[in-house]
């Protein structure tokens, strides 16, 4: 892999990149789609979240060099803007051809979820409507993975969480940088809030989503049964755990990266949850 390879996957935002591809290809999995959906899928919101996390930092770069945010090749000079641009426009692209491959359902779906997160980095950002392209992208990400290949609608409940996992990682992700915003001008939906109220809401979020993901396997015309159930309640619970040390942290200390691997962690419990609902994904 060359130095610019490295670079601009640097500059992409990997670690949400790869948690939202990997959350995506497990619920196309998880529906009963053929390997090569799943595939497709996996690679066309792969596209679609690189493309968002190099724009963000090709708009961004120059309010990340005044605030000399060091985890920034660009705001460093390691590279170009204009590479990174090249990129961002290079992978929305590609992002495009794959989703018309998905199927119409799918392919309007991804396509609406890729310019909420363009929206977002062009401007919103800096609104008090900043979560409104996390809500609509999480909550169309299960579309995207269910409906493809020409298959069904997601059930409510997927959508639902989707949609309150997306406020959970808008709110605590730019927690660590609510001083670096305020001295730039950006005052999105959690600067309004502020830390506390900001950080309550996020892991609140959390909450919620691992309630509707258990309310999805137990309730309705194919519940779990027998194993499943306790793996439910105890996937549940480890959620709220993690939420509730969250919600501490919050209240008693400054703002970390921390906030945000816990909100990670508690995704890939969902993860691991919404993939062994299996059918029940499907409306």
């Amino acid at each position: 892999m060359t130095s610019r390879v490295r670079l601009l996957l640097a500059s992409s935002h990997p670690g949400p990149t790869v948690t939202v591809t990997v959350l995506a290809t497990v619920l196309a999995a998880a529906s009963g789609h053929a390997p090569g959906i799943v595939v497709l899928v996996a690679l066309a919101v792969l596209a679609g979240q690189l493309s968002i996390g190099l724009a963000n930092d090709w708009i961004d770069a120059d309010r990340d060099r005044a605030v000399g945010r060091t985890d920034k090749p660009v705001a460093l000079g390691r590279i170009s803007v204009g590479e990174v641009r090249a990129a961002a426009l290079g992978t929305a692209a590609v992002a495009v051809v794959l989703s018309l491959l998905l199927g119409p359902v799918a392919a309007v779906a991804h396509l609406v979820l890729v310019a909420a997160g363009w929206a977002y980095d062009a401007g919103l950002k800096r609104t008090a409507f900043s979560v409104v392209p996390f809500l609509v992208a999480f909550g169309l990400l299960p579309v995207v993975s269910v409906a493809a290949g020409g298959g069904q609608l997601p059930a409510w409940w997927a959508i639902a969480t989707g949609a309150v996992f997306g406020v959970a990682i808008h709110c605590t992700n730019v927690l660590p940088d609510l001083v670096d915003d305020a001295a730039t001008g950006v005052r999105g939906f959690p600067h309004r809030l502020g830390l506390r109220l900001s950080g309550v809401v996020a892991f609140g979020s959390l909450m919620l989503g691992a309630v509707l993901v258990l309310l999805g396997q137990v309730v309705g015309d194919d519940p779990v049964g027998g194993p499943g159930v306790v793996l439910a309640v105890v996937a549940t619970v480890a959620v709220l755990v993690l939420a509730a040390a969250g919600i501490r942290l919050v209240l008693t200390g400054p703002p970390t990266r921390t906030l945000f691997r816990l909100v990670i962690a508690s995704s890939l419990v969902l993860v691991v949850e919404l993939g062994l609902a299996g059918a029940r994904l499907v409306a």
